[in-house]
């Protein structure tokens, strides 16, 4: 099933997040958060790097590394509406065809995240592929930490069948932390963004569900831990303390 059609990373990134604002800026062992991210992301040397962004001072910091980025709009509802924006000025002839969606807020992502979930795209029939791993009870119980509730197949990949909030399934059964990463088949991303926010994507306050209300298969893949994304204050402080260890 494996199609390994062009790829493309988009990374988008906006200053007017409202629990840390200015976050993409936010300086972590002397770099701004998402120049590390987009180090990390070229790391991997999977595909072309963009970082998606309404601020001029964003792109400012990732072409002065060497990096690329494209301005958009600022009233985007969602990323998924800012990387479609993206690649759609950056590649009008549409030759990328895939797109993975990182995110802005994982400065110490591995870079062999990427890979896993262009593999999650390749090898199955989706309209779009994600990550997820094993949530503790800890972070099961915090609504920050988005679960997933996936059916796994003998591939050992599986389909999305909901994603909560919530401490779901209840039971004995496996709890999954959703890793807020996204592999798009670029088709599916540009019929997702003409569709209005769905019931469940309103309750939740979670935009996949308004893809699987649409009747669109989400595939998804399992990766070992985590990264640690930045939300909140304290999660910046925590990743400082990482990056300073790692240096120890």
């Amino acid at each position: 099933m494996a199609n390994n059609r062009a790829k493309i990373i988009i990374i988008p990134a906006r200053m007017a997040a409202s629990r840390l604002p200015q976050k993409p800026l936010a300086d972590i062992a002397g770099k701004p958060m998402i120049q590390h991210v987009w180090e990390r992301a070229m790391a991997a040397d999977l595909a072309p790097v963009y970082v998606a962004t309404d601020d001029r001072r964003i792109a400012d910091v990732i072409e002065q590394a060497g990096g690329q980025a494209v301005l958009t709009r600022s009233d985007h509802p969602s990323g998924s509406d800012r990387i479609f924006e993206a690649v759609e000025k950056i590649d009008p002839n549409q030759r990328f065809q895939d797109i993975l969606n990182l995110q802005g807020d994982l400065p110490d992502m591995p870079p062999e995240l990427p890979h896993k979930l262009a593999a999650c795209l390749d090898n199955s029939d989706c309209d779009v592929a994600t990550l997820v791993t094993t949530a503790s009870d800890a972070e099961a119980a915090k609504p920050q930490i988005v679960k997933a509730v996936v059916s796994w197949a003998h591939s050992g990949f599986g389909e999305a069948l909901y994603f909560s909030r919530a401490v779901v399934p209840t039971g004995e059964a496996e709890r999954l932390h959703h890793i807020g990463v996204y592999g798009w088949r670029r088709a599916a991303l540009a019929r997702f963004v003409g569709l209005p926010p769905s019931p469940l994507e309103m309750a939740e306050k979670l935009e996949q569900l308004r893809a699987l209300e649409a009747g669109m298969k989400i595939a998804v893949a399992r990766i070992t831990t985590a990264p640690g994304g930045v939300d909140t204050e304290e999660d910046l402080q925590e990743v400082r303390q990482r990056f300073a260890a790692s240096k120890n």
